[in-house]
């Protein structure tokens, strides 16, 4: 693989199907049936391919994993392979018996989700009863003693939960805190005005990350991911455009990062027509954005193209409508009026559209 560096995670979305109705969520708003999910036999493949190629790790997600069947297996392959796993979850559907059989399979740790400290806005923003489930799981994967993370996606309706949603995942037992502001892709694009907070709101988040990075130091890992929307500079996308991570969705599609789908003319390869290498080292997609050789100014002469590539591409395309224009994020865009608009219109609607349930 000559001139391209080899990949070391994957994010294997094993399907769309969700109990839950987020209105932050990043998938597509054209969500994979179950009829047209790859086979279990393939997903033992992709992991067999992944790993020649040099993953490490992978994050099965989905969705929710728990509703794939052959879960168990594509754990065992990805465990065979020398990937380690974690199982990215709601929570809903692990039980005892679910778990015991994950463990065996070789799961090395679980990331759950949660939506807030207070169970009743926990479950409005879910939109539906989940936190019971939530919190079950968390005690049984504490009992298991595999590595437990809390997952927080931050929006508008619960950012001013901080304190109480760490001490939350404390009593949970987490290891490691991920409080994630909302990235505005899918779902989260479509919601974006009723999830927006301002940039007070944010502040006064940030200055509680800070307090409890202090008291946690050395005992648990808090991550805080910035907003893209608020500070004026670009993050690099999926630490570059086809550098250290693909994504393979519910029907085999493989992209270089979750949200490339909606990017017009890459035509993205299927694990069922190509394999991975190939796909990987010399598909259009994976090489269109590779590297600084295709940006515009002013990320060509930028002395941060080699830490931030531009920024993200999906982004570009949703706000600006060109994929190669300077991510908005970034303060040195033409485009960043975009962001900032945004972030002033953040009142436009209070209420969220949800995602649907799909048929099996």
């Amino acid at each position: 693989m000559s001139g391209v560096p080899r990949p070391w995670a994957l994010l294997a979305e094993l399907t769309h199907a969700c109990p839950l109705r987020c209105p932050y969520c990043s998938n597509p708003l054209e969500l994979t049936r179950r009829s047209r999910e790859l086979s279990t036999d393939r997903w033992v493949d992709v992991m067999r391919q992944a790993a020649d190629l040099g993953v490490v790790s992978t994050h099965l997600s989905g969705g929710e994993p728990l509703l794939r069947d052959g879960l168990q297996t594509i754990v065992a392959a990805a465990e065979s392979a020398g990937i380690h796993t974690q199982l990215i979850t709601s929570g809903l559907g692990l039980d005892e018996d679910r778990l015991a059989g994950l463990l065996a399979a070789g799961l090395r740790s679980v990331q759950l989700s949660v939506q807030h400290a207070d169970p009743g806005s926990s479950e409005r923003i879910a939109g539906r009863r989940s936190f019971a489930a939530k919190e079950r799981a968390a005690a049984l994967v504490r009992q298991s003693g595999l590595p437990l993370g809390v997952n927080v996606v931050l929006h508008r309706g619960n950012l001013d939960a901080i304190d109480a949603l760490v001490r939350l995942a404390l009593s949970w037992g987490a290891d490691r805190i991920e409080l994630a502001n909302t990235q505005f892709y899918g779902w989260a694009l479509r919601n974006r005005a009723a999830l927006m907070p301002g940039p007070e709101q944010l502040r006064r988040a940030s200055e509680a990350v800070e307090r409890w990075r202090e008291r946690l130091a050395g005992r648990t890992e808090l991550v805080w991911v910035v907003p893209d929307y608020v500070g004026g500079v670009a993050k690099p996308c999926m630490g570059g455009w086809g550098a250290v991570s693909l994504t393979v969705t519910p029907d085999g599609t493989v992209l270089p990062c979750p949200a490339a789908a909606t990017l017009p003319g890459l035509d993205p390869p299927n694990v069922e027509d190509m394999p991975l290498a190939w796909i990987w080292e010399h598909s259009g997609i994976f090489n269109r954005y590779r590297g600084t050789g295709w940006m515009r100014e002013p990320c060509r002469s930028c002395p941060r193209r080699e830490e931030d590539f531009g920024g993200c591409r999906c982004q570009a395309y949703a706000l600006t409508g060109d994929p190669a224009r300077t991510d908005p994020a970034c303060r040195l865009s033409p485009d960043h009026g975009l962001v900032e608009k945004a972030v002033v219109a953040k009142e436009g609607r209070s209420g969220y559209e949800y995602r649907t349930f799909l048929p099996a």
